[in-house]
């Protein structure tokens, strides 16, 4: 990010560098979503986002907070009684009934015991009851009784916004346990509340009497000066046909539905419809706009995506005009600006979190896409769906009592007043915001209180990772429960053979139960002291990892050996799958003990805690290199490995582990697949993305003089394609498909016209 505010800064350092959990706010267009990008670019830590709603989740690039706690829809009672049966239509749960029918697979599970950041989008929807239960489950699949299971949790979101939705039967039940809704009532936030970092440098609007406006609009100060200055901009017979460019902002779905629908029927000329591609998992309920996209020529539109392209044609909320239509291209006029675009179809992609084996890395698998064009009728929308929005010019259509919040919200969507067109006065009532919210904003922090809190919460963090590195009694306590399950094995059992090797196993790792406790308590004694001294803690760490990690890694190689045996043997799934939650265990000790180690000569040497600072090459090649040895050793032993891929999963060559990097861009993942001699079929399968899809990469990559055409297209068809284009104006595909029919296809079209445009 360019130029930073002090918040924002503030708030990537509390992210990276403590364990202190975050509400991070701010106005309308103070850049939160731009920041949350930039957190999940930059931190070393395991992350997960997720959002209440499904578009929410997929606007974030995360998945909803029900799919990822596997939560019932049903209000949560944060206690152990016995559930009465409050109504019939209503569900409700508390911890016991949750701990009962609650089941979470293993991949879900192993993402929350790995998971160091939780990042919650669009908070001012989450409610009390729902952060509770998420509270509650991640101490459970966790093992650790701390809040959120000790992961660090940054809460994002603007609470005068859209606020929790609580039915009243719900409420009834619910307010004697919650004062409130909001997720600062949840008893997790009374306890331990976050920091709160608010960002206050407004991107969206220049003009000072508007910010004003805005301002005293969100804090319940609104003057009659505000309302005499708003009202000036009433216009009760505005036009929209003869003012174009003006979106409607109304209160109702059915309104601005109807609106649109109206708007399109009265223009005059051929109907096209547009349908998404759509691969994989993506269900309906998380469609990122309707299905079909009905246009016509000189429909208003508007984009719901920002340009990902260098030029940056568009962003998210601009207006246009519909130019021109054929069956596969869509041209949009920027009547202002005097520029015509074609646009392009953009990539929505639904994922699932998983850990990679090797590395313990929390990791993001595409498992569905949504291909469609990024924009939508736009001669109104809802108040609701204009969240996020930037508009130059639009009209309020506040007949009805606004709820709290939805004034600001309308508002604050504009730039500045030059655009504001209000349909009828704006009137005093209903436009109040939450005077609880407001009050919680009183728990702001300083600029003083956000520096010395991070000095505190860094010396925190950095003995929290010690001690997490060096804690092992959860390992030894796994391999003691591992020898006394033993003890309940009939005695013909095939596991009863290995006992005496798990015993030998117990024995080598009871040895660092002793020394750790030891450790520990000089690294509280050593923090305790008046001055700290860093050297001299990395000293001790030093020689701490050099003693624990000899036993580990003796223990881990035995384990890896012993895993490769029995997956040979039939009737062990229950053993292997024993083995397996040991060696999870094991690899994620020593990989603690590595990052740890590596973060300790950072805060020495005085460097700044990130991810490009904490790539460990020797932690990512760890688990590999592990696997290749135990390999060798178990030919030797054997003497008749079996090679079957499907039998044996790890007899390769040690690759290089990529370390972790910001997320490429779609094309980049298309590119770099096809340097690997993929067809364009071959990578749309790969990738869970339609053919039509890659070839429109390919457009891209033509155009960008990365990709040449004559790697995708043979030259007899260039040449045919060549002759085609001679007369050729350089917009419109449409009529050379007319007049060549099947002869070229419209992939084949847009490849060579890239070929010309080239930039």
């Amino acid at each position: 990010m360019e130029s930073l505010s002090a918040a924002a800064t503030y708030t990537l350092r509390f992210i990276n560098q403590t364990n202190k959990s975050i509400f991070l706010t701010g106005k309308a267009g103070t850049g939160k979503t731009t920041l949350l990008k930039e957190i999940i670019a930059t931190t070393h830590k395991n992350t997960v986002v997720v959002a209440p709603t499904g578009i929410a989740a997929l606007n974030a690039g995360g998945v909803t907070i029900h799919s990822l706690f596997q939560l019932p829809f049903a209000a949560f009672l944060p206690d152990n009684k016995e559930l009465p049966n409050f109504s019939p239509t209503y569900k409700f749960e508390n911890r016991n009934s949750l701990g009962r029918h609650f089941k979470m697979n293993n991949v879900k599970r192993a993402v929350i015991r790995n998971m160091e950041l939780l990042i919650i989008d669009e908070v001012s929807m989450l409610r009390a009851d729902v952060l509770d239960a998420i509270d509650f489950m991640m101490r459970k699949v966790r093992r650790i009784e701390k809040p959120f299971g000790g992961v660090q949790v940054l809460f994002i979101g603007d609470l005068l916004q859209l606020p929790p939705v609580v039915k009243n039967e719900e409420w009834d039940v619910l307010k004697k346990y919650y004062r409130g809704m909001f997720f600062f009532h949840s008893h997790v936030m009374q306890q331990f509340p976050p920091l709160y970092i608010e960002l206050d440098k407004i991107f969206r609007q220049t003009d000072a009497e508007f910010i004003d406006v805005l301002n005293n609009l969100r804090y319940n100060k609104i003057t009659s000066n505000d309302v005499q200055l708003l009202n000036q901009f009433v216009q009760p017979n505005f036009d929209l046909k003869t003012n174009k460019g003006y979106i409607i902002l109304t209160t109702h779905n059915t309104k601005a539905d109807t609106t649109n629908a109206k708007s399109l029927e009265d223009l005059k000329g051929k109907e096209f419809s547009y349908f998404p591609e759509i691969t994989g998992e993506f269900p309906d309920k998380i469609y990122p706009l309707d299905e079909q996209l009905r246009l016509k020529v000189g429909a208003q539109i508007m984009f719901i995506k920002n340009d990902l392209n260098f030029d940056k044609q568009f962003y998210n909320g601009k207006m246009g005009v519909i130019h021109s239509l054929s069956e596969k291209e869509i041209f949009v006029n920027f009547p202002e600006e005097n520029k015509t675009i074609e646009v392009e179809r953009y990539e929505w992609q639904n994922i699932r979190y998983k850990v990679d084996e090797n590395t313990k890395e929390v990791t993001e698998e595409v498992i569905g896409t949504f291909v469609h064009y990024p924009i939508k009728l736009a001669w109104a929308i809802t108040v609701h769906k204009s969240q996020g929005l930037t508009f130059d010019k639009a009209a309020l259509d506040v007949s009805q009592v606004f709820a709290p919040g939805q004034a600001y919200v309308a508002l604050s969507r504009l730039r500045s007043l030059k655009g504001l067109i209000l349909l009828s006065p704006l009137r005093m009532n209903g436009i109040s915001s939450d005077e609880e919210v407001l009050s919680y904003a009183e728990n702001k922090a300083t600029e003083e209180i956000l520096k010395n809190e991070l000095t505190v919460e860094t010396l925190q963090f950095w003995l929290h990772s010690l001690f997490n590195a060096f804690d092992f009694k959860q390992l030894v306590q796994e391999w003691r429960n591992h020898i006394f399950s033993y003890k309940s094995e009939a005695p013909k059992s095939p596991k009863t053979k290995h006992e005496k090797w798990a015993i030998e196993q117990h024995d080598k790792i009871a040895t660092i139960a002793e020394p750790s406790i030891k450790f520990l308590q000089q690294l509280h004694k050593i923090f305790n002291e008046t001055e700290l001294q860093p050297e001299f803690v990395k000293q001790r760490c030093d020689a701490a990892y050099d003693y624990f990690f000899k036993i580990l890694d003796e223990i881990t190689e035995e384990l890896l050996l012993k895993i490769e045996e029995v997956k040979r043997t039939k009737k062990v799934k229950t053993f292997h799958d024993e083995l397996l939650e040991l060696e999870d265990l094991q690899i994620k000790a020593i990989l603690q003990l590595k990052k740890v180690k590596l973060l300790t000569q950072i805060i020495v040497e005085g460097k700044e805690i990130s991810k490009k600072n904490l790539i460990s090459e020797d932690a990512n090649v760890y688990k590999i290199n592990k696997l290749v040895k135990v390999s060798e050793r178990f030919k030797a032993i054997s003497n008749s490995l079996v090679e079957d891929e499907d039998d044996v999963s790890y007899y390769y060559e040690p690759k290089k582990k990529k370390t972790k990097e910001p997320k490429k861009s779609t094309i980049e993942d298309t590119l770099e697949l096809w340097k690997q001699n993929l067809t364009i079929y071959e990578i749309a399968k790969e990738r869970k993305l339609t053919p039509q899809t890659i070839f429109n990469h390919f457009s891209k990559l033509i155009q960008m003089e990365i990709v040449q055409l004559s790697e995708i297209l043979p030259e007899d068809k260039v040449k045919e394609l060549e002759v085609a284009f001679q007369d050729y104006k350089g917009e419109s595909l449409g009529e050379l498909k007319e007049i060549h029919g099947d002869k070229f296809s419209w992939d084949e079209l847009r490849l060579y016209k890239a070929s010309l445009v080239k930039k």
